[in-house]
C-alpha cells in the first residue's frame, strides 16, 4: 500500500544512511546518466538493501531528491490545460487537478542513488497520487500546444 505523504519515509532514509556512515547529497540523477533502477516493489524495505549495496561498494555518499507538490505548480499544470481544452472546461483532467489539491505541500516522490563504476543505482518510490500528477504533466507534454503548427502563409496564397 503506498503511502499518502513520502516524508516519514525519507526521515527513516537520512537516519538510516547517518546510522551506516554515510552522507546525504542532494541531488536527483536524471536520465541522461547511465542508470540501473532498484527492482523490489514487493519489499518496503528494499532501499535499505540499496544503502547496504553501497556502503559494500565503498561509496561515501548517496544521493537523495524528493518532490514536494506545489499550489504553484499545479496552478501552471492547471492554465496548460485549459489552453489545450479551451472551450471545454468539463474535461476530466480539470478533476484530477482539483484532487491533487489536498496533497500540496507533501512529499510524493523519493529518489535515493549512489553511482559505482559510472553507473548510477538508484530506487525510487513514489506515490499514487503522484504517479497521477505525472500521467497529467505527460499527457499535457504530449498534447503540447507547441506542438501546433500554423501555416498563416496558405491563407494568403489561396
Amino acid at each position: 500500500m503506498a503511502q499518502d505523504n513520502l516524508l516519514a519515509l525519507k526521515d527513516d532514509m537520512v537516519a538510516f544512511l547517518t546510522g551506516h556512515g554515510l552522507r546525504q547529497f542532494p541531488g536527483y540523477v536524471g536520465d541522461d546518466v547511465p542508470s540501473v533502477l532498484w527492482e523490489d516493489d514487493e519489499d518496503p524495505d528494499g532501499w535499505k538493501r540499496l544503502v547496504e549495496t553501497a556502503k559494500a561498494a565503498g561509496t561515501a555518499f548517496l544521493t537523495i531528491s524528493d518532490v514536494v507538490i506545489t499550489d504553484e505548480e499545479l496552478d501552471a499544470l492547471l492554465e496548460k490545460l485549459r489552453e489545450q481544452n479551451f472551450p471545454d472546461e468539463d474535461a476530466p483532467e480539470f478533476e484530477g487537478v482539483d484532487a491533487l489539491r489536498k496533497h500540496v505541500g507533501k512529499v510524493g516522490f523519493l529518489q535515493l542513488g549512489f553511482v559505482h563504476q559510472g553507473v548510477a543505482f538508484l530506487h525510487e518510490t513514489a506515490s499514487d497520487w503522484y504517479e497521477q500528477y505525472e500521467e497529467l504533466i505527460e499527457a499535457v507534454e504530449e498534447f503540447g500546444l507547441s506542438d501546433v503548427v500554423f501555416d498563416e502563409d496558405s491563407d494568403e496564397e489561396a
